[in-house]
């Protein structure tokens, strides 16, 4: 188990390393002249004289080596400075982590949403596959899958903020602005959870200890939900950590269009105005995240599942 960590923990320290790197160099992508940039935000005037663009390289320090550069831009990182924003001229890692606490509360209620309706569904469809639940479930998860949230949230929206009032439609302002945005971005993993937890309970309700239960005189009901959960949890585990890392970055069109503060509208912004420190600092918060989480599911499923540190060597 603690080779296995080790293992993971330097695979994510190089990781992390690589991707500090190209968020290093994102100034020097396209234009390719960071000074120019930052001048280009704050003045109005698109023509730059040479005389005052070599002394923002010499205020920015990039009159130096690039590896130096790389290096006191590495420190600063890892202390959290990511400098200011060239928009905002706020801090940006206040401005990340006030997006990412909106971010993982919108994705996580989501998530959440989409596994306890997609559990039942799709324990009931593995119980008798082929049949009327099993057929209507199919249905369902293929029509959430073809549904883009682009058209999803304008619907939700009109329907339920425009027609009924019932809800606010956008805002960060009260729990009601989160439900539509989470209902909306639950509807995607939610018809895939289904498909996952369908496939594993069909192949743990055909397992002999099932059947054991069953000869014991265990009823259907209370056999899935004693073994069948417990056991088919893995996948869904997987595929979890998967979507909450996914969506702390990739929920783009739900935050815009329901104006949410989180990290998918701010990187959003941040292109669009070419903020580069907002766009490095959200570069390596996105994917630091998600590789912490999914070394995180890998030390879980060898403590839960003892039998794969064998496999793994660990």
């Amino acid at each position: 188990m603690w080779h296995f960590a080790l293992r993971r923990g330097t695979v994510l320290l190089l990781t992390l390393l690589m991707v500090s790197i190209v968020a290093f160099l994102i100034p020097y992508i396209g234009e390719g002249d960071p000074a120019l940039l930052v001048l280009r935000a704050r003045i109005a005037d698109p023509n730059v004289d040479l005389a005052t663009l070599e002394a923002m390289r010499r205020q920015l320090g990039l009159d130096r080596p690039v590896a130096i550069q790389y290096l006191a831009w590495l420190g600063d990182a890892l202390r959290g400075d990511f400098g200011l924003s060239f928009v905002r001229r706020a801090p940006v890692a206040d401005m990340l982590g006030g997006a990412l606490l909106v971010s993982i509360t919108l994705a996580l209620t989501a998530l959440l949403v989409a596994l306890l309706v997609s559990a039942p569904l799709g324990t009931m469809a593995a119980m008798r596959p082929g049949g009327r639940a099993d057929t209507a479930s199919t249905l369902l998860t293929q029509t959430l899958i073809a549904i883009p949230e682009y058209w999803m949230a304008p619907m939700a929206i009109l329907v339920f903020a425009l027609w009924l009032g019932w809800l606010p439609s956008a805002g960060w302002d009260s729990p009601a602005s989160l439900v539509l945005p989470a209902l909306v971005l639950a509807l995607r993993p939610m018809a895939y959870f289904t498909r996952i937890i369908r496939a594993a309970m069909i192949d743990v309700l055909d397992a002999p200890y099932i059947t054991a239960a069953r000869s014991r005189g265990l009823g259907m009901a209370q056999t899935v939900m004693r073994h069948g959960l417990r056991n088919g949890a893995m996948p869904v585990i997987t595929l979890f950590a998967l979507w909450l890392a996914g969506l702390l970055g990739g929920s783009v069109v739900v935050e815009v269009i329901f104006a949410i503060p989180g990290m998918g509208r701010l990187i959003y912004e941040a292109v669009i105005n070419k903020d580069i420190p907002v766009l490095q600092a959200g570069f390596v918060a996105i994917v630091a995240l998600a590789v912490v989480i999914n070394t995180l599911v890998d030390l879980a499923y060898l403590t839960i599942n003892p039998a794969l540190r064998h496999s793994h060597g660990a």
